[in-house]
C-alpha cells in the first residue's frame, strides 16, 4: 500500500489512514474480501505507531469498511450499497454547500445556479 501521509496536515494521521482506504474502497481501488496489510506491517511501512493504525482500522471497522477476522487478519467488507450512497451525498451535499457560499458572495441566486446544474446536466457525459 502507498499512502501518503502529511506530518505537516492538521488532520491526525488515523484520519489520513482512514481516509485513503476509503476513498480506495468508494474508487474500486480496494475491493471485497481484499486483505489489507497487518497493523503492524502498515505501521513499519509507514514509520509510524501501531497504535495510530490500529485507531484507524478500528474506525473502519465500526463504520463497516472492513472486517477483522482474530488471527486472520483484515479485510475489505462486502460493499454496503446503503452506506456508499450515504458517503456520496455527503460528498455531494459538500460541494454543493460551496458552490452557494460562492453563489452567495457573487450575489447570484439560487435560480441561476439551478440553471447552470441543468446545463451541466445536459452536456456530454
Amino acid at each position: 500500500m502507498k499512502i501518503l501521509l502529511s506530518n505537516s496536515s492538521s488532520v491526525p494521521i488515523y484520519e489520513q489512514i482512514k481516509k485513503w482506504i476509503i476513498d480506495q474502497i468508494m474508487n474500486n481501488e480496494l475491493q471485497e474480501n481484499e486483505s489489507l496489510p497487518s497493523i503492524r506491517t502498515l505501521a513499519l511501512d509507514l514509520h509510524i505507531s501501531v497504535m495510530t493504525v490500529k485507531k484507524a482500522y478500528d474506525e473502519l471497522e465500526k463504520e463497516g469498511y472492513i472486517i477483522t477476522r482474530q488471527g486472520k487478519g483484515s479485510y475489505i467488507a462486502p460493499r454496503n450499497t446503503e452506506l456508499m450512497r450515504e458517503e456520496k451525498l455527503k460528498e455531494m451535499e459538500d460541494y454543493l454547500s460551496k458552490a452557494l457560499d460562492i453563489a452567495s458572495a457573487l450575489e447570484i441566486k439560487v435560480e441561476e445556479v439551478k440553471e447552470i446544474l441543468t446545463y451541466l446536466d445536459g452536456r456530454e457525459k
